[in-house]
């Protein structure tokens, strides 16, 4: 056959090269769409159509609220607003004081009986109730506050306070150096895993707190599913009502989050959507025991049974529920499978500084196995400085801390955990019981079985009204957001000897919040709005950036 003529054989070329182009371009388009494709089939089958859209209309009013402000009247007049707000956070966080402003170091040193003067009156430096000055400490001190301060008592106060004395210059960075350090950091991690029924495989290390605990966690999964199952697009599942720290380490290791909706009864997570969430990328679930909002712990047997059969982790925040929900049998209580007695649990989050009562600073995070452990570890081998290995995110790290955890555990042993769980759970208990029986107007979310109450409307008074009003009385709560407004009230050792006035007080706030203040309060401002327009998660945001900002203002 002859070849064909020069003219006819250039357009064959031309076709053949168009053709090729037309096929790289039709592969490139079926590459994008099944890409995509495959992202928005996983985020309809872990949320829904439902959940779909509402991610759809968050975004879609976030970028009109984003438009709306770009009105110079309309940012005037929201700044105007905000900042008559921050007035209020100045004079909530910066009451006026005779201490002196120390904006650069004194040319001077002081002496020392003159910094003793001025450390005493910061100390006392307090807030304001009913018109009146009080002692700082006394805000604490009076039991009025939902957590915050997990104080054992005077005389461990005493005893930690000599052991930070001791170890004050301690740095476990350098265990050659400080090997008392070293042994103390062993054993306090030791006996939490002992307290949750570790295995002989188990490992774990001590923290900064439960965030950090928390953040290791995630970090510690995200490594290992990269290295073991190849996930380079690591997704976690967790309950609305689990801890923010999750989405802290999801923003931090680039973790997508799935956060799923909890019974409305229950308040524990539904373990059938936790189901339709896990996809391929899936690296983690996540419970609590108990969460933060309602104290109820999640159905850990479920959860563990389906991180089991997708060979993936579960991680249980025990963070509040620390040195309490492993003593609630022993204390007389009902308790329920939360630790590594149930299959499928991989870690736990624990904090010793909340109900543990060692100093503020120290938590421990804990490992089904010590190969796990490995994945949380930071280790450089080049660096010009020599080798550097660190266990969590902070290099040096405050020894005298670990020191005072020790102290606090061997001090107080299972018999005083025992005593402890058994006075503050039933004061929690004792709150549910008088709301649920006497006060119709409230209710009660879920069955705690912890520390931790959380009180709703049961429909005739605006809920945040009575924390305002609780408020007033000198009571400083936690409000709740989400799908049933609510505030509540972690008990401490401090609430016991007042639980009869909080009791009083609730139903006082009751009776006066049917009246309806004719200015809303703080708690029903913030949170009232939370739900009621789209600005309000701006506003919120914005808010909460200048609270923080008001931190670090000197005067």
């Amino acid at each position: 056959m002859s070849a064909l003529p020069e003219p006819e054989a250039s357009v064959m070329q031309r076709m053949r090269s168009v053709a090729t182009l037309d096929n790289a371009r039709n592969l490139a388009l079926a590459y994008v769409v099944l890409h995509f494709g495959c992202i928005w089939l996983r985020a309809i089958r872990a949320t829904g159509p439902i959940g779909l859209a509402k991610a759809a209309y968050h975004r879609v009013a976030t970028f009109v609220v984003g438009l709306v402000l770009r009105i110079p009247a309309n940012r005037r007049r929201l700044e105007r607003e905000m900042n008559k707000a921050v007035l209020d956070i100045e004079s909530s966080l910066m009451p006026s004081t005779t201490v002196p402003v120390q904006r650069e170091l004194p040319a001077y040193g002081r002496t020392a009986p003159w910094i003793e003067a001025q450390l005493a009156a910061l100390e006392h430096l307090g807030s304001s109730k009913d018109g009146e000055n009080h002692d700082g400490t006394r805000v604490w001190r009076d039991g009025r506050c939902s957590g915050a301060v997990y104080h054992g008592g005077d005389d461990l106060s005493a005893l930690i306070s000599s052991t930070i004395a001791r170890f004050l210059v301690s740095n476990p960075l350098h265990p050659e150096v400080f090997p008392g350090v070293r042994k103390m950091e062993a054993e306090v991690v030791a006996m939490v895993l002992s307290m949750f029924h570790a295995p002989s495989t188990a490992g774990g290390a001590t923290t900064s707190g439960g965030t950090e605990s928390i953040l290791m966690a995630c970090k510690t999964m995200r490594d290992w599913a990269r290295a073991e199952r190849g996930i380079k697009h690591p997704e976690m599942v967790i309950p609305n009502s689990a801890h923010v720290a999750f989405d802290k380490a999801g923003h931090y290791f680039g973790i997508k989050v799935r956060r799923i909706p909890v019974d409305p009864m229950t308040r524990k997570v539904r373990i059938d959507l936790v189901a339709r969430a896990i996809t391929g990328n899936t690296i983690m679930l996540v419970g609590s025991a108990p969460n933060f909002p309602d104290g109820i712990i999640d159905d850990i047997v479920a959860l563990g049974e389906l991180a089991r059969r997708n060979r993936i982790g579960l991680h249980v925040d025990c963070c509040l529920g620390s040195f309490l929900v492993p003593f609630l049998e022993r204390a007389g209580f009902v308790s329920e499978p939360f630790d590594f007695r149930v299959d499928g649990v991989t870690s736990i989050s624990c904090d010793t500084h909340k109900y543990g009562f060692a100093p503020k600073g120290t938590s421990v995070v804990m490992y089904r196995t010590k190969a796990l452990r490995r994945y949380q570890y930071f280790v450089s081998e080049g660096w010009v400085g020599g080798v550097y290995a660190s266990p969590t995110l902070a290099g040096s790290r405050p020894g005298a801390l670990i020191a005072g955890a020790w102290a606090t555990m061997v001090r107080l042993g299972i018999d005083g955990y025992t005593e402890s769980c058994h006075m503050i759970v039933g004061a929690a208990k004792k709150i549910e019981r008088i709301v649920r029986e006497e006060i119709p107007e409230l209710t009660i979310l879920g069955k705690p079985l912890v520390s931790v109450v959380a009180i709703s409307s049961a429909g005739s008074i605006n809920i945040y009204d009575v924390a305002d009003q609780m408020s007033k009385r000198g009571w400083h709560l936690n409000a709740l957001a989400g799908d049933r407004p609510a505030f509540h009230i972690a008990c401490t050792r401090l609430t016991v000897p007042v639980v009869d006035e909080f009791i009083s007080d609730l139903k006082d706030s009751v009776a006066q919040s049917r009246q309806r203040a004719a200015k809303p309060g703080t708690y029903a401002t913030v949170y009232g709005m939370g739900t009621t327009t789209p600005m309000a998660p701006y506003v919120i945001g914005e808010m909460a950036s200048r609270f923080i900002d008001t931190m670090y203002k000197i005067a």
